[in-house]
């Protein structure tokens, strides 16, 4: 079994609908993104998933977040952009371009400052 992952990021401003502090206000990050690929077998290259596709389809739904403001975005009008939410939106957004009968994704990592952030595994996670 390996863990493929890679590493991104992306700039974004949101605020939180009825926090009870200054997180209520506008503000921004720049959040770092760890997408992780589980897969059972490697193809006749070696390879359970080749970086560059890994890196095409992450960077496509990330760059739809870079440099927005979060609580515009339809998937976040009616819920708060929190780091659980974006990572939860990623997750569903590359489910399906990450399954394969080698592969499947396992978890998206979201981090909003460099010591707190959150691993998300998916609705079917065990």
């Amino acid at each position: 079994m390996y863990d493929i992952f890679i590493k991104t990021h992306f700039a974004g401003a949101h605020h939180l609908r009825n926090y009870p502090g200054d997180c209520e206000k506008p503000h921004g990050h720049n959040w770092k993104i760890k997408v992780t690929v589980r897969a059972t077998a490697v193809d006749e290259l070696g390879m359970g998933i080749d970086f560059k596709v890994l890196k095409k389809v992450v960077n496509t739904a990330v760059d739809e977040l870079d440099h927005q403001d979060l609580n515009e975005l339809p998937a976040f009008r009616d819920k708060n952009p929190s780091s659980e939410h974006i990572a939860a939106y990623l997750f569903e957004n590359l489910a399906p371009e990450l399954s394969h009968d080698r592969y499947k994704l396992h978890c998206v990592e979201v981090w909003e400052t460099e010591n707190s952030g959150l691993i998300y595994y998916g609705p079917n996670a065990v």
